[in-house]
């Protein structure tokens, strides 16, 4: 039998109105879990609003890395997370051993770590950074610390990649990545633009196409005019600012190479514009692990805390605050 949506979503309200609860929700969140929750967001937006949030308790609505940040952000919040298997095959791709071996190889280089891995990561870190700001961060160090400095880069080798064509710099980058964006290929872009001849690309950086894409943007085979590299934030601020423009007669439309859960928000923000999946596979279990009836439960009894030891936190928290204040 099928849940009644609408009448879970109001039972989730009014508990998190009891509780003095934040529900925080990324944008590849379910539909309805994005619907119910206070604010919807990339990683980088929801450590910010993590980070100044002012009720009791934080219900995160994502992956466990992500309620971890929010534990290290905010000590003395209660952060729950609807279910404790919502892990990150990003995340799993490198461990705090490996990180400290790694750095021991390269003395003196500067630890830059996608935001996507554990608080024990985090703590062998120098920077943290987003798809968002991931350019930024980069381009900080070398201003402060000289053309010459020597960057360790991870987990994210297509991130990676990007930096470093951004940038015009090479770094040492971790051979890591997320399954569902290394699984939308270049095939799959040829395909759908053929099928949507003249339509924007979309395309975050994590994607396994990304970095071919590049090539082919550089060799003059796809126009750079139609592909935008961007963050999730970034393709909201895309299909807004797309929405105030477009004429209420046109309807345009945009291919958007990340995880599916992100056509949910692009199509509320700008609805006379089709939003088309690049790969309609691209689907994260982890992220799907959450749905209305775990996060109603998680908040009526206030189960699945997720703390960070205070040693793991104090050390994670550095990288975390340097991201944010880059930003």
């Amino acid at each position: 039998m099928l849940e009644n949506i609408p009448a879970l979503q109001d039972e989730v309200r009014a508990l998190a109105r009891e509780r003095d609860a934040l529900i925080l929700a990324h944008n590849y969140q379910l539909p309805e879990i994005q619907d119910v929750a206070d604010y919807v967001g990339d990683s980088l937006g929801l450590s910010q609003r993590a980070a100044r949030a002012e009720r009791e308790t934080i219900a995160f609505c994502g992956v466990h890395f992500m309620a971890e940040t929010a534990s290290i952000l905010c000590p003395e919040k209660r952060v729950l997370i609807p279910d404790l298997d919502a892990g990150c095959s990003l995340a799993e791709s490198i461990t705090a051993a490996q990180l400290r071996a790694w750095k021991v190889s390269h003395p003196g280089a500067i630890v830059v770590m996608y935001v996507n891995t554990t608080a024990a990561v985090k703590a062998e870190t120098d920077y943290c950074c987003t798809s968002a700001n991931a350019v930024k961060v980069v381009q900080h160090i070398y201003r402060e610390h000289g053309d010459d400095a020597e960057i360790l880069f991870g987990p994210d080798m297509f991130l990676g990649a990007y930096v470093e064509r951004v940038t015009g710099r090479s770094m040492h980058v971790w051979d890591g990545e997320c399954h569902v964006h290394a699984g939308i290929r270049p095939d799959d872009i040829a395909a759908v633009r053929a099928a949507h001849p003249g339509a924007d690309f979309l395309i975050h950086p994590e994607c396994g196409c990304s970095t071919s894409v590049m090539e082919y943007v550089a060799a003059g085979d796809i126009s750079s005019e139609g592909v935008h590299m961007l963050s999730t934030g970034g393709m909201l601020r895309y299909a807004r600012e797309r929405s105030r423009a477009a004429k209420e007669s046109a309807r345009d439309t945009a291919v958007v190479a990340t995880e599916t859960g992100m056509l949910h928000g692009l199509r509320a923000a700008a609805p006379q514009i089709d939003f088309v999946a690049a790969n309609e596979a691209a689907h994260c279990r982890y992220m799907k692990l959450i749905t209305l009836p775990k996060l109603r439960d998680s908040l009526r009894d206030a189960v699945h805390e997720v703390k960070v030891p205070q040693a793991i936190a104090a050390r994670a928290r550095v990288p975390i605050e340097r991201m944010v204040a880059i930003s």
